[in-house]
């Protein structure tokens, strides 16, 4: 099959759905790729990469859609772009189908297959075909630099001949992909970070990428789980939404940067960061609101601008932060593409085969056919979504009780089993073994019984200078290796030389270091 990546047309778009390494493995798959002339050179791909990786290059788009059978693009294609689909082609991009029914009445007219990157579903099996967790994992990523662009401080804290500088405070509405990532690129730049999401499983995540999870004294028994919403966090009760505001309030006049991701796809945001919030923020704060294209969880986002209110706060609501790192955005995304066509080529043979029964291509396709087949029915398999802790069950006396008593009986068995164990092999030695040896081996085991007591009964604090002693003390042995120097054996030499060195050092060591340990408490 011929698939092909015209040049997007959206103002401001510079990624490309097609990059010089995905056609590598395309071509691997048996398929022949074509780009539109300059189509990825806003993203760092010139036309002498593509071809110097076997794709040919056309020079117009009416010629590269006529060319090939699969389209793949970044933004929903044009009503223009539309037209040129003819029967039987394929395009993959993103398509946002609840927002242009009239775009996918007119795709299905053409008789053409529509796979919307936007609707891969969220199961494990295709994580490597997620364009929408990709492009939020940049957005993310891009959000903290462009707050700190903004911000008049430094992240990270200072302490330098000029004075003392604190490091920034930074907040995260949401930890979903791009909230993860933001948290990540905050405590990197050595801000202190706080993250607050409405799933309290998350909070995990959050502190072990070194941020604060803001807590709420609230329970929701009633929100649904994560499975019911593709895997985001699912809308919270009225009563839920106005603690969070009041925590909101409360956090506002201590954060320098706030960065909201809390959004769902084709579902307005919430709103949760309000204009009273806005204005206890400090003078020369910043607020990245990635949700900006759903109207924005900010109450004074403006899409695509940014604003500086009265109070000096900066508010960037841009919607392009995949395109503004074209480079990496294309990359990433160029590898979903050639991961979906990986699915839709199972024998890589360069044919494709397009199985409505598979969860992921089933869930992708909106139109095909000559059909609208959006929405897909749920996934087979759930989405991913942590699965909720069950409350540990209560335990009555009696069953505690049962429990110890349980525990007493096994743990006597095992020290039983052991000691039966101990005996039997003592025995055996003993018939095999002479006298001398055995009453030799019975003070070695009382020795080792009666110094491990006295060990584990000391404090933790004194059992480095005690050990410093008691092994220079233990080396005494050096005695019996300096005994067996004058044996006629050349080996028996030989090991008593290594013992004498190994005791040595044993005795001086321990010594030594109990000396500095004692030093450290003298007045100099």
């Amino acid at each position: 099959m011929k698939i092909g990546a015209p040049k997007e047309v959206h103002e401001g778009e510079a990624r490309v759905a097609i990059t010089p390494e995905s056609a590598g493995h395309l071509q691997k798959l048996g398929h022949e790729v074509f780009v539109e002339a300059g189509a990825g050179l806003a993203a760092g791909f010139t036309d002498e990469a593509y071809k110097a990786a076997g794709v040919e290059v056309m020079k117009t788009p009416a010629a590269l859609f006529k060319m090939v059978d699969i389209v793949a693009k970044v933004r929903p294609p044009t009503e223009t772009e539309a037209k040129r689909l003819v029967k039987g082609q394929t395009l993959i991009s993103f398509f946002y189908p609840s927002s242009n029914e009239a775009l996918m009445e007119l795709v299905k007219s053409k008789g053409a297959t529509a796979i919307a990157m936007d609707m891969v579903p969220r199961i494990s099996r295709a994580q490597k075909m997620d364009a929408l967790s990709s492009m939020a994992n940049i957005a993310g990523y891009r959000a903290v630099i462009e707050a700190g662009n903004n911000f008049g401080r430094f992240f990270t804290g200072q302490v330098t001949a000029a004075g003392k500088v604190a490091p920034a405070k930074v907040l995260v509405v949401g930890a979903g992909v791009a909230g993860l990532a933001a948290i990540g690129t905050s405590t990197s730049l050595g801000a202190i970070t706080y993250a607050f999401d409405v799933r309290p499983e998350v909070a995990e995540q959050i502190e072990s990428m070194g941020a604060e999870f803001v807590f709420l004294e609230f329970e929701d028994s009633e929100l649904p789980d994560g499975a019911e919403t593709g895997g985001y966090a699912p809308p919270s009760s009225p009563e839920f939404q106005a603690k969070q505001l009041e925590k909101f309030r409360e956090l506002a006049p201590d954060i320098d940067i706030v960065i909201c991701t809390a959004l769902i796809p084709n579902r307005p945001a919430p709103v949760l960061w309000t204009k009273d919030m806005v204005e206890a923020m400090k003078p020369g704060s910043v607020i990245v609101d990635l949700a900006a294209e759903r109207g924005g969880n900010c109450e004074l986002t403006k899409p695509e601008e940014k604003v500086v209110t009265d109070n000096n706060v900066t508010i960037i609501g841009y919607t392009d932060f995949p395109s503004r790192m074209s480079t990496q955005s294309s990359t990433l995304y160029g590898n979903n593409i050639r991961h979906m066509m990986a699915d839709l080529t199972p024998e890589k043979d360069g044919v494709v085969v397009h199985d409505m029964e598979d969860d992921v291509i089933r869930g992708a396709t909106i139109t095909h056919e000559g059909e609208i087949t959006w929405p897909p029915p749920p996934p087979k398999v759930a989405a991913i979504a942590t699965q909720k802790k069950e409350k540990p069950k209560e335990l009555t006396p009696e069953e505690k009780r049962a429990q110890e008593v349980a525990a007493f009986q096994a743990e006597t068995k095992f020290q039983v089993g052991l000691l039966a164990v101990g005996g039997a092999l003592l025995l055996l030695a003993g018939l095999f073994t002479p006298a001398s040896f055995m009453q030799h081996f019975i003070v070695f085991t009382l020795a080792c019984f009666v110094g491990f007591q006295v060990i584990w009964g000391v404090a933790h604090s004194l059992h480095t200078p005690l050990m410093a002693v008691t092994n220079a003390i233990s080396s005494i042995i050096i005695l019996g290796a300096l005994l067996q120097i004058g044996s006629g054996s050349w080996l028996v030499i030989l090991l008593a030389a290594l013992s004498v060195f190994m005791a040595g050092v044993n005795i001086f060591g321990g010594f030594l270091v109990t000396r500095r340990m004692l030093a450290m408490f003298q007045k100099s």
